[in-house]
């Protein structure tokens, strides 16, 4: 079972969504994006299974939370950074989280 200590390890960070376009390539329907994080993270980009609820257009300028220490992964040629936190309804389904009021991009989850 992971300890407190194991969960505070995990950073989590906001960011703002620059860039959104689909992933055909992808096994699973998904979206590239790219992400800026600010100042400390810079832009980093994710491919996520978010093709249910939105679409790249609905995405751009969208503030997101991402999980942002957890290496990279390599999904059909692309490296995806960070990954995307969201509801998961069903195992197809996503619906993303995101801060209630806009906060500057990099803003640490705790």
């Amino acid at each position: 079972m992971p300890t407190p200590d194991d969960f505070f390890a995990i950073e989590m960070h906001v960011g703002t969504v620059l860039t959104a376009e689909p992933f055909p390539e992808a096994r699973k329907p998904s979206i590239k994006l790219a992400i800026d994080f600010g100042e400390v993270l810079g832009i980093r980009r994710s491919s996520a299974q978010l093709t249910v609820h939105y679409t790249p257009e609905s995405l751009i300028g969208r503030q997101v939370i991402a999980v942002t220490n957890i290496g990279t992964r390599r999904i059909a040629g692309f490296v995806s950074e960070v990954l995307v936190l969201g509801a998961m309804p069903t195992a197809t389904e996503v619906v993303l989280l995101h801060p209630d009021h806009p906060v500057p991009n990099g803003t640490r989850i705790g």
